[in-house]
């Protein structure tokens, strides 16, 4: 059964070190001090990059994670303070339901909502309907890690005249953080790859915006645009593309682990 075990951990690491290997091999070529600091080129002119996209996706995952951590954050909480009671598993449930939501759908009602009444795509649009994705993750990940906390913890500081509130906020919220934390570099995995919300809000832009009020490039859809295309060189591209969209992925979540790491270990000394 160990044996067993060794060999089920390995198969599930399997599929990420493939697709590192796979991204490796066919994007390390292009990419290049270039890639980073250039626009994408036109057609038949070699050399180009997607400056515009990857600061398009920062700006894209700033704005979803403006508004979707606070919220699953608060979500968790509640869920985990009020178990039992009627709204608290109806918010459960939702959660569960909108969790399992194709995200095609939430970028058909993100434009149905935000960018047809606008008149416009834009950024925001997209970060919205990105943040709404992560809601539902964030919810469940908060609750689960706030449930793991002992409960004679939460005890402890009510018997020294806590208010419910205070406690859960500055005690077990703060002792719940780690965990937190990691829930949420999950959801903001999770949606800096989406493409679909993004073909029906932010739409993507060949040229250089920041404006979070007009359509706005990004790393997904211009993987998608390079992908779908008849040109080797656009191929190379998109497949360096995808291997920086993993990096920004993989950079967020060292970040946080390590600023995580030195707070809670800087206390225990």
């Amino acid at each position: 059964m160990v044996s067993l075990t060794y060999i089920a951990a390995a198969l599930a690491t399997l599929p990420l070190i493939f697709i590192l290997v796979h991204l490796v091999r066919a994007g390390a070529a292009s990419i290049n001090p270039a890639f980073f600091m250039q626009m994408p080129k036109p057609v038949g002119e070699s050399g180009g990059g997607m400056a515009n996209a990857i600061v398009g996706t920062l700006i894209l995952i700033s704005i979803a994670a403006t508004v979707g951590l606070p919220i699953g954050i608060g979500a968790g909480l509640y869920l985990a303070e009020h178990k039992g009671k009627r709204l608290a598993n109806t918010v459960r449930f939702l959660s569960d339901v909108l969790n399992g939501l194709p995200s095609i759908v939430m970028g058909i009602f993100a434009w149905q909502f935000l960018v047809r009444p606008a008149g416009h795509f834009s950024a925001l649009a997209g970060g919205i309907a990105l943040g709404v994705m992560m809601i539902p993750l964030v919810t469940r990940t908060t609750e689960e890690m706030i449930r793991i906390v002992p409960n004679s913890l939460r005890e402890a500081a009510l018997a020294l005249g806590y208010q419910r509130w205070r406690t859960s906020l500055s005690i077990i919220l703060r002792t719940a953080l780690p965990g937190i934390v990691t829930g949420a570099l999950v959801a903001v995995a999770r949606v800096a790859g989406e493409t679909a919300p993004l073909l029906f809000t932010a739409f993507g832009n060949q040229f250089w915006s920041a404006a979070i009020q007009r359509p706005i490039a990004a790393l997904p859809l211009q993987i998608f645009t390079y992908a779908i295309s008849p040109y080797d060189a656009w191929h190379s591209q998109a497949w360096a593309g995808a291997l920086v969209l993993i990096g920004i992925v993989l950079v967020i979540s060292i970040a946080a682990r390590l600023a995580t790491r030195s707070r809670f270990g800087s206390a225990v000394d």
